[in-house]
C-alpha cells in the first residue's frame, strides 16, 4: 500500500542576523524533500517577525539557491493547543485553514534555534524536527552550554563571559585566561556573525562593541594557537538511537585566519572541507564519543553539529567548542556533507529527522497530564 503524502511545513527566514544564511539553507532542504512523498508548504519569517506563507507548491524554488519571502504574502498564525492546524490570512480571501503533519525549522540564531520557535510550536502540538526547548536552548547560549560541558567533565577552552555591567579591560581578560591572543563572541549566535580575534587592548576593545551589537552577553575565549577545527554530525533516529558521523576538517584560507562568516557564506575560496579528516582512527572515535556525550550533556534531540578544536602541540589539547542544533544545510556545509560521506544522502536524511519528529510527538502527546 502506498504510503500516505504528509504535508510538511518548511520554516525559514528569521529575525536574527542569520536571516540570509537560512533562505539558503531552506532551498537546499526543499531539494533534499522527496515530492512524491511530501507536500511541502514554504513558510518564511520576515524580518519583522511575521509568519508568511510562501509557495506552496512542491516545483516552486526547487532550482533557487535561496528561497524568497514574496511581496505581499499572506501571514500564517499557529493555533495553540491544536492537532497541526494553521490559519492563513490572505487579505484578498476568507480565512483558511491548513493542516501541517510536521515542520522543518530551517532557522539559525536567536528566534530560531533557541527554544522560541520550538515553544510555540509545542503550544500548537505540532511535530517539529530537531531538539527541544531545552536542547535548543542550551546549545544556542554559548555561556549556558560550556558551562554544562564543563561541569560534566567535558572539556571546553577556557573562558570568560562579559555583560554590558561586567566588561573588563584587555588586559585583566588577558591574564585571567593565560594569553595575549583572544577570540571575543556573541554568547547567543551563530555562523562566526560578531566573532573578532582580538591580540591587543585596541582590537580588544573593538571586538567587545562589535559582539555587544548582537547580544547582551559576550563570551572571550583562550585562543587556541594552530588548533585544528575538526567537526561531527550526530544524528538520533525515530527510536532514539544516537550516532556520530565521519569527521571533517574545515581548513580556513590564510586571507581569513579563522572560520569567519566570509569564509564561510561569502568567499568561495574561504575555507576548504576536508571530509574525512586526517586522524588517527582511535582520536576519531575519541571525538565521535565526545560528540556523543556532548549532544546528551546539552539535551540535543535529533541532529545537531558538534565542533572541536584540536591543538596538534598538545597531548591533552581536544576541546569542545560548540554546539549547533539547527546546522547549517547549505549545498556547502559540513553537517550534510558528513552524513553524506557515511552513505546517508540528503533525501535519506531528511526521512530520518522527519520519523523522529513525528515518532517524539506521538510519545509526548501519550504521556499522562495530570
Amino acid at each position: 500500500m502506498a504510503q500516505a503524502r504528509k504535508t510538511i511545513g518548511l520554516l525559514f527566514g528569521g529575525r536574527s542576523a542569520e536571516h540570509e544564511v537560512s533562505k539558503l539553507s531552506a532551498a537546499n532542504v526543499l531539494r533534499a524533500l522527496d515530492p512524491d512523498r511530501y507536500d511541502i508548504v514554504p513558510i518564511g519569517i520576515g524580518r519583522d517577525g511575521r509568519w508568511l506563507l510562501c509557495d506552496g507548491g512542491n516545483g516552486g524554488g526547487r532550482g533557487a539557491r535561496s528561497l524568497e519571502i514574496p511581496e505581499g504574502a499572506p501571514q500564517v498564525a499557529l493555533l495553540p493547543g491544536g492537532s497541526g492546524e494553521t490559519i492563513v490570512l490572505d487579505r484578498d480571501r476568507p480565512p483558511r485553514t491548513l493542516r501541517l503533519d510536521a515542520v522543518v525549522p530551517v532557522l539559525h540564531g536567536p528566534n530560531g534555534e533557541d527554544g522560541t520557535v520550538q515553544g510555540c510550536l509545542e503550544l500548537a502540538n505540532v511535530p517539529y524536527v530537531g531538539s527541544g526547548v531545552m536542547g535548543s536552548a542550551a546549545g544556542m547560549d554559548k555561556d549556558i552550554a560550556k558551562r554544562l560541558l564543563r561541569d560534566g567533565g567535558l572539556p571546553v577552552v577556557p573562558f570568560l563571559t562579559l555583560t554590558p555591567r561586567t566588561r573588563v579591560a584587555y588586559r585583566a581578560a588577558a591574564e585571567a585566561l593565560g594569553t595575549a591572543d583572544l577570540f571575543v563572541k556573541p554568547a547567543n549566535m551563530g555562523s562566526s556573525v560578531g566573532v573578532s580575534r582580538a591580540a591587543s587592548a585596541e582590537e580588544f576593545d573593538g571586538a567587545c562593541e562589535r559582539a555587544f551589537r548582537y547580544d547582551g552577553k559576550v563570551l572571550v575565549e583562550r585562543s587556541v594557537t594552530g588548533a585544528r577545527e575538526i567537526e561531527c554530525s550526530v544524528l538520533e533516529d525515530a527510536a532514539g538511537e544516537v550516532r556520530a558521523s565521519p569527521l571533517g576538517e574545515i581548513v580556513p584560507s590564510d586571507s581569513h585566519g579563522f572560520y569567519s562568516y566570509d569564509a564561510k557564506y561569502v568567499d568561495a575560496d574561504g575555507a576548504l572541507l576536508r571530509i574525512p579528516a586526517d586522524v588517527p582512527p582511535a582520536l576519531g572515535r575519541r571525538i565521535q564519543e565526545l560528540a556523543v556525550q556532548t549532544f546528551k550533556a546539552l539535551a540535543c534531540e535529533a541532529l545537531a553539529r558538534v565542533d572541536f578544536f584540536l591543538d596538534p602541540k598538545s597531548d591533552d589539547g581536544l576541546f569542545v567548542n560548540e554546539v549547533n542544533t539547527l546546522p547549517g544545510f547549505t549545498a556547502i556545509s559540513m553537517y550534510p556533507k558528513l552524513w553524506e560521506a557515511g552513505g546517508l544522502p540528503q533525501d535519506e536524511l531528511m526521512e530520518v529527522l522527519i520519523a523522529h519528529a513525528i515518532a517524539r510527538h506521538a510519545r509526548r502527546n501519550a504521556l499522562a497530564l495530570v
